[in-house]
């Protein structure tokens, strides 16, 4: 795919990359920023998730090794969830390619919005001090029933799965905010890179936009993720809310007006 932007072009998307990378570490929901940005680039809309996927990954990666390195997330605890978040991703991956999803597009703000007033008006929805510390694996019922479908959801579309993994990894897990935090990124980053892979293979990743903005997310993942950890609930959850709001509004906006 030829596509020449200009030096103005360059700086958006990578001003859009790190603010993306930002909330990505915090409370998910970069893609809200970056997919508009790249199709308003010009980029066609198959491109823009294949190359957004391409970025997506840095951020991710740092995000979740800043949270592993901080002991927030430990691998061998979520192994089927891993497996669980791969086969689904594979499966939304090449579901979205080969259909139009408008059906998810009209229904999709309603499930976020129902997200965003559960977590203001339930107390507990991202966690409390009687929540445990994991020390061993979770039920691999549980594992599965939650990493299939947002792996499927994360390959298919993506808008808010940093919201769906949070809240369900505080109610089916019973997980601190941190360490639900460290889950999502440690699983997002999975099915990001599954469908990159895909996406690669179907010849729909612009590489050197994708590897540009990449960087810039890895950046602001970096500080984003230090900030949560740093700060705690206080910090993220007026972010969460504000970015699963701003998702719902503008899904809202493009779906039924």
């Amino acid at each position: 795919m030829d596509l020449l932007l200009d030096p103005s072009s360059w700086a958006i998307l990578a001003l859009v990359g790190f603010i993306a990378g930002f909330i990505d570490a915090v409370s998910g929901g970069g893609g809200l920023l970056s997919i508009p940005a790249l199709l308003t680039m010009g980029v066609s809309p198959h491109m823009a998730l294949g190359t957004n996927k391409l970025a997506a990954c840095f951020g991710s990666s740092m995000a979740a090794y800043t949270y592993y390195k901080q002991r927030l997330f430990s691998p061998s605890l979520w192994y089927h969830t891993f497996i669980a978040t791969f086969i689904g991703a594979v499966i939304g991956t090449f579901i979205v390619y080969l259909i139009d999803n408008q059906w998810l597009e009209k229904w999709l703000p309603i499930m976020i919005i129902a997200i965003a007033l559960y977590t203001l008006f339930q107390p507990n929805a991202m966690g409390d001090h009687n929540h445990k510390i994991p020390t061993k694996p979770k039920s691999k019922l549980r594992q599965w029933l939650q990493g299939l479908p947002l792996g499927f959801y994360d390959g298919f579309a993506g808008p808010g799965i940093g919201a769906f993994w949070t809240v369900s990894s505080t109610g089916l897990h019973k997980l601190p905010l941190l360490y639900s935090c460290g889950l999502a990124r440690a699983m997002t980053f999975t099915s990001n890179l599954t469908s990159l892979i895909i996406f690669l293979m179907l010849g729909k990743v612009h590489l050197v936009i994708g590897l540009s903005m990449g960087l810039c997310m890895m950046a602001g993942s970096y500080i984003g993720a230090h900030s949560a950890i740093k700060f705690g609930l206080p910090f993220i959850r007026p972010i969460f809310i504000t970015v699963i709001l701003l998702i719902a509004a503008q899904l809202v906006w493009s779906a039924w007006l």
